[in-house]
């Protein structure tokens, strides 16, 4: 084992949160471990290769993105905001560009470019990167803490835990820092796959795979209970659900739910009213042509048809009440029991980790251990699909590296 190093700050993970507090900090001597062979490996396959590192929407908006906790961003995200975001890579080179839906990557689409300006910032401000560098241990040690590797052992005054939750095992995040954070006494709410798409128990849509609603109305039931409603694009799999409203409603999905989704344009009492009306004055129009009149898709139609062994072509005046009441309930509240979630293999977020009752909000600092600091997905915070993710990360990466500078000038505590 070589000899100790001792740096004022060690950073555990170079992925976007990691990466970003390295590259702000004005303090000199940081460092950060990657076990990883490369930094930013997460970084590099985010929005399919271009990341999207934040989103056009009003700063006030952005703590609605959040699921239940996003309060808890008030400060990080009133302190660096998406236009703060836009900024720091601007200034380094790297121009924005947004997308019809208020996404914004650099205008290059090249997530590689995002990592260079990250880890050039990193070498300007002083701030070391080791790769191949997986963390065995870290415990406290003296005023400060003790970092293991397979090959050094390192102490620091400070310590930031910024290793991502367990979503994408392959690009590092395995859940490391749940168990660095439990040995320092801290609570972990239960991780899990989030912003992923939904498997369905008899799933009978595979056909229409790549089919998608516009702004789905989604129903979540639990115990016969509607208990959340959300509205977003939806589409089919091969075996669920997914789009960015399933997506971005996974966080509260569980097994055995029920989802109830509007097929078309309108809820059940304006659909069955319309039926009738249409059926009294047009009596002769088609089955299939009254149900794409009500905004749904030709192949849609033509699948809930075939569920109800209702020829296309039938008059609206020869369907009976039964088979009325079926279609008003299909096309309104279609129910799809969730059989599970997909796992983090392929959800792009992990909702659970570092309990946020036992972080300070305002710097990132445990409130059980003075000096230890948490930033990104590592915590209890989610975001929606559009860029929030990289924006909660960069937000309280920059809260920390701010306090631990704060705390380094005050005390004197450098490398």
């Amino acid at each position: 084992m070589n000899p100790e190093q001792h740096h004022h700050t060690i950073i555990i993970g170079a992925g976007p949160a990691g990466l970003f507090a390295g590259a702000v900090m004005k303090v000199p001597g940081a460092l950060i471990l990657e076990k990883k062979e490369q930094p930013g490996r997460k970084l590099m396959i985010s929005g399919t290769g271009q990341c999207n590192y934040t989103h056009a929407g009003p700063a006030g908006d952005f703590l609605k993105h959040y699921g239940e906790n996003g309060t808890f961003l008030k400060k990080a995200i009133g302190t660096f905001s998406n236009r703060d975001a836009v900024r720091f890579f601007s200034d380094r080179g790297i121009p924005a560009v947004t997308d019809k839906n208020g996404k914004i990557f650099p205008a290059s689409l090249k997530a590689g470019d995002i990592l260079k300006a990250l880890t050039g910032a990193c070498r300007n401000a002083g701030t070391g990167i080791i790769t191949s560098a997986a963390v065995t241990a870290a415990d406290k040690y003296h005023e400060g803490f003790r970092i293991t590797t397979g090959g050094r052992v390192y102490t620091c005054r400070y310590l930031l835990i910024a290793t991502g939750g367990l979503s994408y095992p392959a690009t590092g995040s395995t859940g490391d820092g749940y168990v660095y954070a439990r040995n320092f006494g801290h609570t972990i709410a239960e991780p899990r796959p989030a912003l992923c798409p939904v498997v369905i128990s008899g799933f009978t849509f595979g056909g229409l795979q790549g089919v998608s609603i516009k702004n789905a109305k989604i129903s979540l039931i639990r115990n016969g209970k509607k208990i959340r409603e959300h509205c977003g694009d939806t589409g089919f799999t091969r075996n669920g659900l997914t789009g960015p409203g399933i997506i971005d409603f996974s966080r509260f999905i569980e097994a055995d739910d029920m989802l109830e989704i509007q097929l078309g344009s309108q809820d059940a009492a304006s659909f069955e009213q319309e039926f009738l009306k249409t059926s009294a004055e047009c009596g002769k129009t088609s089955i299939l042509s009254f149900l794409r009149s009500s905004g749904l898709t030709r192949s849609l139609a033509a699948h809930l048809l075939e569920e109800e062994k209702i020829n296309f072509e039938k008059p609206l005046a020869e369907i009976s009440k039964a088979q009325r009441k079926a279609l008003v309930q299909k096309c309104c509240a279609y129910p799809f029991r969730v059989l599970h979630k997909e796992g983090f293999k392929t959800a792009m977020a992990t909702a659970g980790g570092v309990s946020l009752k036992e972080v300070n909000s305002s710097t990132m600092e445990s409130l059980l251990v003075p000096g230890l600091f948490f930033a990104g997905e590592v915590l209890d915070i989610d975001g929606d699909t559009g860029g929030y993710n990289i924006q909660a990360a960069f937000s309280s990466a920059w809260l920390a590296a701010e306090a631990i500078q704060s705390l380094i000038q005050n005390k004197g505590h450098g490398g």
